[in-house]
């Protein structure tokens, strides 16, 4: 008989459903974890919850979406009633809690979004996105296949992973007017934009958000444009983390060095970056707060100081 692995029940997940947002990924594999475990106290089984989420934590370059999953599944296991009955069944009953949580919100928590953010969509808006967010898309195709909105869109390229690329493509097979920009060139179309929506890989409980290497860059531009930008983000996202800079967002890997005269010289590739240059940049970035004029999820349109109030809704104090 094989061994489970936290890691591969999550890449599975993630395999099966590539609408799978990563922490409810983490929350499927967790519960198939205590599925075959072995814990027969409610310590026991904390324990391996801690230790198959710092394996899973520790196997992936960002590790951010899925230690919001992971959170709240501890979340699940510390707030449950373990009084009574037997232990087998109470595992039975946190993994069908946490798979029905799971099943369900994801629908429903986009769907609520795509509403609340509806009337912020006016006829004839343009719109600049980054990266590929399943909550942004299905609301722009709401807002033009089921409530008749006329509205075009710029999405940059998003390097070093090119998924604005994906964002792109879907939206032109939708017959949605869309234009790729380069990255680097924010600031220059910014003055034609009405407003600038991005999804988030997760939310801090600062209320600043977690998303693709370059959307701070664009909250700064936004803001300096006065132009309002919009977070979407499913509260299953929301974290308990308060970073103070860039350099607190805890990734595994792509930590970009200081120059030095001491670096080996790299030539690029035909003109572009080469894979080892690509590597020692960052996958993700921090979007301060301020730079966001709301935050909008299923829990209602936030401003970013209301995401602690979210926060202590689903945490309390601890």
């Amino acid at each position: 008989m094989s061994t489970f692995s936290v890691v591969d029940s999550f890449h599975n997940a993630l395999r099966k459903d590539e609408d799978l947002p990563m922490p409810i990924a983490a929350i499927f594999a967790l519960s198939e974890m205590i599925g075959q475990s072995k814990a027969a106290t409610t310590s026991e089984l904390m324990e391996s919850i801690k230790e198959a989420s710092e394996e899973l934590k520790a196997s992936l370059t960002n590790p951010i979406p899925a230690t919001a999953g992971l959170e709240l599944y501890m979340r699940f296991v510390t707030t449950k009633n373990w009084a009574g009955g037997d232990f087998a069944s109470h595992k039975q009953n946190l993994i069908s809690t946490a798979t029905e949580f799971a099943r369900n919100t994801v629908p429903n928590c986009r769907e609520r979004i795509t509403q609340l953010l509806l009337p912020f969509i006016k006829d004839d808006s343009v719109i600049m996105t980054h990266g590929y967010s399943r909550v942004v898309m299905q609301a722009l195709l709401t807002a033009v296949k089921l409530h008749g909105k006329r509205i075009r869109v710029y999405v940059t390229e998003s390097r070093p992973t090119g998924q604005g690329l994906r964002t792109y493509e879907r939206l032109r097979e939708e017959g949605i007017p869309c234009t790729v920009v380069l990255d680097t060139a924010v600031a220059y179309i910014i003055d034609r934009v009405d407003m600038c929506l991005l999804g988030a890989e997760a939310v801090a409980e600062s209320g600043g958000i977690f998303n693709a290497i370059g959307s701070y860059q664009m909250g700064i531009i936004a803001k300096a444009a006065q132009k309002p930008m919009f977070a979407l983000a499913e509260s299953f996202k929301f974290m308990r983390l308060f970073p103070l800079s860039q350099y607190d967002v805890p990734i595994s890997a792509r930590r970009l060095p200081l120059p030095s005269v001491n670096d080996a010289y790299e030539a690029p590739e035909n003109g572009q970056m080469t894979p080892a240059m690509e590597a020692l940049n960052p996958l993700i970035d921090y979007t301060l707060p301020e730079l966001l004029t709301f935050i909008v999820s299923d829990v209602g349109i936030l401003t970013p100081s209301g995401v602690s109030d979210a926060l202590l809704a689903v945490y309390g104090g601890n």
